[in-house]
């Protein structure tokens, strides 16, 4: 793992959340997403060489919901950019981790994403990101 790549923060509202982030990090939100396939939305922040991502939830039983629901707001993962997703996701199998996707998917600003299972990493869920 090279570095780490965003710190992922669930939150209610997009609307809401985006100015206290802009206020707080001093500057201006420089992308939002749309992800189907996790089911939510997306706005990024870069400060210096670090990124921050606001996860929203698309739907009210969806995954960042029920993270929301049973945790608050507040940080939902960690993600790791990675060289070769599909070698590093072989070599943390190996070493007994439990992948929560078989195969990397599309995620938001143009990675290749894979989620390692929280129960494994002491609770933080921990997301490998490539450029696409």
């Amino acid at each position: 793992m090279n570095k780490i790549e965003h710190i992922g923060i669930a939150v209610k509202s997009l609307e809401n959340s985006i100015p206290v982030y802009e206020k707080l990090l001093g500057v201006s939100c420089y992308k939002t997403e749309s992800v189907e396939s996790e089911k939510v939305n997306t706005a990024f922040f870069a400060t210096g060489p670090n990124k921050i991502e606001l996860l929203e939830s698309m739907e009210a039983d969806g995954v960042i919901s029920k993270f929301i629901d049973k945790k608050g707001e507040g940080i939902h993962h960690i993600a790791f950019d990675v060289e070769d997703i599909k070698s590093e996701m072989e070599r943390l199998k190996s070493e007994g981790f439990v992948l929560l996707n078989e195969t990397p998917k599309k995620g938001a600003d143009n990675k290749w994403v894979c989620f390692v299972h929280p129960k494994n990493t002491n609770g933080v869920l921990i997301e490998l990101c490539q450029s696409i």
